[in-house]
Order: structure tokens, then sequence, then C-alpha cells
């Protein structure tokens, strides 16, 4: 097996686990019970999709894509903020109501 084949093995594996916990990461999304959990599934379908965007710069060979990633990696990181400032505020206004 020579090294190439062994890189291309390795990221068919890793792209699908990765499709497996991005599927299972949306299950999680529509199913929790909180809107915590709900926020946290979707900051882990983030990482989640920031490694199948790196496994398939790695497959491909095209640098393009980690351009890709860093630009979700931001996304993430801002709607993961935006959620917990929303979580907060609910919580908040719910203790000023008698």
């Amino acid at each position: 097996m020579t090294p190439a084949d062994a890189v291309s093995l390795a990221s068919t594996i890793a792209l699908l686990l990765l499709g497996l916990a991005l599927l299972l990461s949306v299950v999680r999304i529509v199913v929790g019970p909180t809107l915590g959990d709900r926020v946290l599934a979707l900051d882990l379908l983030t990482v989640l999709a920031m490694g199948f965007v790196g496994a398939v710069a790695i497959r491909t060979g095209l640098t393009l894509y980690l351009d890709i990633a860093i630009a979700l990696a931001l996304l993430g990181f801002l709607a993961t903020v935006a959620f917990a400032r929303y979580i907060l505020s609910r919580r908040v206004a719910g203790k000023q109501q008698p």
C-alpha cells in the first residue's frame, strides 16, 4: 500500500465517521429536550462540518477548502455567542416577570 492509498483510505473512513456524527448531531438538534442542548448540538454540527471540509481538502488536495473551514469556524463561533446571549436574555426576562 502506497502512502497515497493510505491517505485515501484514511480520508474515506474519516468522511464516513464524520457523516455519521453529523447525522447524530442533527438528531440531537431536532429531539433535544432543552434549548441549551440544541445550541450545543448546533456548535457540534459546526465543528463536525469543519472536520468534514478539512477531510475533503486532504482528499482533493485543494487548499481552497481550508479557507471555507476558517470562514465556517468564524460563523460557528459568532452563532454560538449569539445563541448564548439569547438564552441569557430569556432567563433574565423570565425572572423579571411575577
